[in-house]
């Protein structure tokens, strides 16, 4: 089953400096049918100005990637890190006991365009921790690169939840297919472009989830970068 989530029905917010659509139910946007997906909570498309961004603010148990699709994130937090996120590089975040930071556009003169990714953790009171990582073009191409996993798999991020995020780039006659495991849950998000998946055309921003199918087969792409999200079934421990 392939339940698609069009790019123009997600939540829309702009505040000027920010404009973002949010996947899932997020600040002011409800959307009762759509408060995540298993552990996965929040995917929001944000697009911030030059020199904008968010100011210092708090987390707390909760699993935090940035993955960065044009521009440079300027990232500072409470436990001493500073950094700059460029495209191609993904940072992760694990809030655990409790961390603030900051994220602003890093250009003065040029929009930065990023996914701010949210994933409940597999348990409360962990020790907040940092990670980023670029993977380049070559990695991705044709092909998908796990580039999160629970346990830091093939030289990708660690975060605290049974979860695979893998990263795939397509043009023209590249295909892949990616294969689902039993029982496991896929949340696909479309990054950029266009693709065919399991004949179905879907574009930037559009999202589906995916229950019961042994494999998915991409075709047809036009400058897509492609998401796939592989979870365990959610059951709450915390």
């Amino acid at each position: 089953m392939i339940k698609l989530r069009k790019s123009n029905d997600r939540g829309p917010s702009n505040l000027g400096w920010l404009n973002s659509k949010h996947t899932f139910s997020f600040a002011h946007y409800y959307d009762e049918a759509f408060m995540g997906y298993e552990s996965l909570r929040v995917i929001n498309d944000d697009h911030v100005v030059a020199g904008a961004g968010f100011g210092t603010h708090p987390h707390k148990d909760m699993e935090i990637i940035s993955y960065v699709l044009d521009g440079a994130l300027e990232h500072k937090d409470s436990m001493g890190n500073g950094s700059v996120i460029k495209k191609g590089e993904v940072q992760f975040m694990s809030a655990g006991t409790g961390v603030t930071h900051s994220e602003y556009n890093h250009s003065k003169t040029d929009e930065v365009h990023f996914l701010q990714i949210w994933f409940l953790p597999d348990e409360e009171g962990l020790t907040p921790k940092y990670e980023q990582k670029f993977f380049a073009d070559e990695e991705k191409r044709g092909k998908f690169r796990l580039v999160v996993s629970k346990e830091g798999r093939e030289g990708s991020l660690s975060i605290n939840q049974d979860v695979d995020m893998s990263v795939a780039l397509m043009d023209g006659d590249e295909e892949a297919s990616y294969d689902l495991t039993e029982g496991r849950k896929v949340w696909l998000h479309i990054a950029r472009g266009e693709i065919v998946v399991n004949g179905e055309k879907l574009e930037a921003g559009d999202g589906a989830a995916i229950e019961d199918i042994s494999e998915l087969k991409f075709s047809d792409g036009n400058k897509s970068e492609i998401i796939i999200f592989d979870m365990a079934p959610y059951s709450s421990n915390i």
